[in-house]
C-alpha cells in the first residue's frame, strides 16, 4: 500500500505554532465532548468513538490533563449538545476530490463559510456522495521515525500484533493502517511498546491522486485547504491531491 499522508502535512505537524496547536486541542476537545454525549459514557472502554478521540488526543500531545478535565466537563454539563458533525464533499481545482468534516452549532454558518472557500478557489460543492467514493476509510497511525532508529522489520511485525492491516514508509515516518474502529486499540498497543505519534485517527484515504502542474491551481489548492483547516468548524479535510 502507498502511503498517503504526504511528508509536507507531517511536516506542517510537527512544526506547528503554538496557535495552531491551541485550535487543534479546542477542535479536539469539542469532537471529546460531542463523543462522550453521543456514547453515554466517559470511559473509552465503553465508548469506542471517546476511545479513538482520546488516541487522536494524545497523538497530537494534548495533555492527559487537558482529556481527563474535557472529559468531567462533558460529563457535567450540557455543554456540546448542540453541536453535530456534518460532512461536505466537493471538487478544487482540476477535479481535486475534497471532503469536509465539520463539527458545528449552526449548519447555516458552516455550509456558507465551506461552500465560500470551494467558490473563491476555483472548486465547487457537490451533493453527499459525490466524491466519498473515491475514498476509503482507514484507520491511520503515523509514527515518528526521526531519528531512523525504527527497523522496518520491527515495525511491521509489532504494528501486525497491535492489529494494523499493512505498514507503509515515507520519509522520516512509518504509516501503520488499521480497520477504522481498531484505530484507539493499536494506537494504544503501540503506545506501550514505546512508540511515538504524530497522528492517530480514523481517515478517508483517496484510492488515487491527482497532480496539478498550473502554478494559480497550485496556488488556489492550497488556499482553499487553508482556509478550511483555519475554519474554526471544521474537524478534518480529506483530499485527493498530490502536493
Amino acid at each position: 500500500m502507498s502511503g498517503h499522508s504526504k511528508w509536507h502535512n507531517i511536516q506542517k505537524t510537527k512544526n506547528a505554532a503554538d496557535a495552531k496547536r491551541g485550535q487543534a486541542f479546542t477542535k479536539i476537545a469539542r469532537e471529546m465532548i460531542v463523543a462522550v454525549k453521543e456514547g453515554g459514557s466517559g470511559d473509552p472502554v465503553n465508548n469506542s468513538r471517546l476511545a479513538a478521540v482520546i488516541a487522536k488526543a494524545k497523538a497530537a500531545n494534548m495533555p492527559n490533563d487537558n482529556i481527563k478535565r474535557t472529559i468531567e466537563k462533558a460529563l457535567g454539563s450540557a455543554g456540546g449538545d448542540s453541536y453535530e458533525s456534518v460532512t461536505y464533499e466537493g471538487y478544487g481545482p482540476q477535479g481535486v476530490a475534497v471532503i469536509v468534516e465539520a463539527m458545528t452549532d449552526n449548519r447555516n454558518r458552516t455550509a456558507s463559510e465551506v461552500r465560500h472557500a470551494f467558490d473563491k478557489y476555483g472548486g465547487n460543492m457537490g451533493a453527499v456522495g459525490s466524491v466519498a467514493w473515491s475514498f476509503d476509510k482507514k484507520g491511520v497511525i503515523i509514527v515518528d521515525n526521526e531519528d531512523g532508529d525504527i527497523e522496518e522489520d520491527k515495525m511491521l511485525e509489532d504494528a501486525l500484533e497491535a492489529g494494523a492491516d499493512d505498514v507503509s514508509t515515507e520519509g522520516e515516518v512509518y504509516e501503520v493502517y488499521t480497520p477504522p474502529e481498531e484505530v484507539a486499540a493499536a494506537s494504544d498497543a503501540l503506545e506501550k511498546l514505546g512508540y511515538k505519534f504524530l497522528s492517530a485517527q480514523a481517515e478517508m484515504v483517496p484510492q488515487n491522486y491527482i497532480k496539478l502542474t498550473d502554478a494559480d491551481d497550485v496556488k488556489n489548492m492550497e488556499k482553499m485547504l487553508e482556509i478550511l483547516e483555519d475554519n474554526d468548524d471544521v474537524q478534518n479535510v480529506w483530499h485527493n491531491y498530490e502536493e
